[in-house]
């Protein structure tokens, strides 16, 4: 059986061991879905490369929408990342993105949807990179699994230190403000790999859009987790 397989039967035979990455209520709360892709006209590349233009824009939607978080973004093919030379590369830009955001609120609690350790941790302070980042390391019947949380704030890593363990159900982190999550409005990126393939305190949350059937091999989709788009 293959590492997916795995993942998916873990899940389904362990529903008490999977806990919440935000605060969700399926019967009061709504989700706006967001497409970043090209066929979004109405986001122009003057919205995407003002900061504040852009977090003005994402708001709008939850307000007009009265939905609590946005959501979207796995393997969506985008073209937001062109506001950044960090995605820029020689042979390919990087366009294809490879986990899920949750959009909403600044200081919004991000929590440990599944026990286990700090794998590691980092404030990656660029233009349109993660910002501070932490991810954790599981172990599900021996099964090897990584989740990354991307855009926090910088207080959520003051005091962490690598194998520190965290509870299902514990709160990791907040999402951050546009001023320390890397210039992006306030959202967590949220994602799962199988292979930390040597990084450490960061892993690619963006990749070639030639590559994607490698990054499906690693990386699952976060739904599995988060069961929100369903709700």
């Amino acid at each position: 059986m293959n590492k997916h397989l795995l993942l998916q039967h873990y899940i389904y035979s362990h529903p008490s061991e999977i806990g919440k990455v935000v605060d969700f209520d399926p019967i009061t709360d709504r989700l706006f879905p967001f497409d970043l892709s090209a066929a979004n006209s109405e986001l122009s590349a003057e919205i995407i490369e003002d900061t504040a233009r852009f977090s003005n824009w994402v708001s709008l939607k939850l307000r007009s929408s009265r939905s609590r978080y946005g959501i979207g973004g796995y393997m969506e093919h985008r073209t937001i990342y062109a506001r950044s030379e960090h995605f820029d590369t020689e042979d390919e830009p990087r366009r294809l993105h490879l986990g899920v955001d949750i959009w909403g609120d600044a200081g919004t609690p991000v929590y440990c949807p599944i026990a286990g350790h700090i794998h590691s941790f980092r404030d990656n302070d660029h233009h349109g990179d993660y910002g501070p980042t932490i991810i954790l390391k599981h172990n599900l019947d021996g099964l090897e699994l990584f989740s990354l949380y991307g855009h926090l704030s910088r207080k959520d890593l003051e005091g962490l230190q690598a194998d520190d363990s965290f509870p299902m159900g514990k709160q990791l982190g907040a999402f951050g403000t546009a001023d320390e999550n890397g210039h992006w409005p306030p959202h967590v990126h949220f994602q799962l790999m199988f292979d930390m393939e040597g990084w450490w305190g960061d892993y690619p949350g963006v990749g070639k859009f030639s590559e994607k059937a490698k990054w499906l091999g690693n990386i699952p989709d976060p739904e599995l987790i988060l069961h929100l788009q369903h709700c």
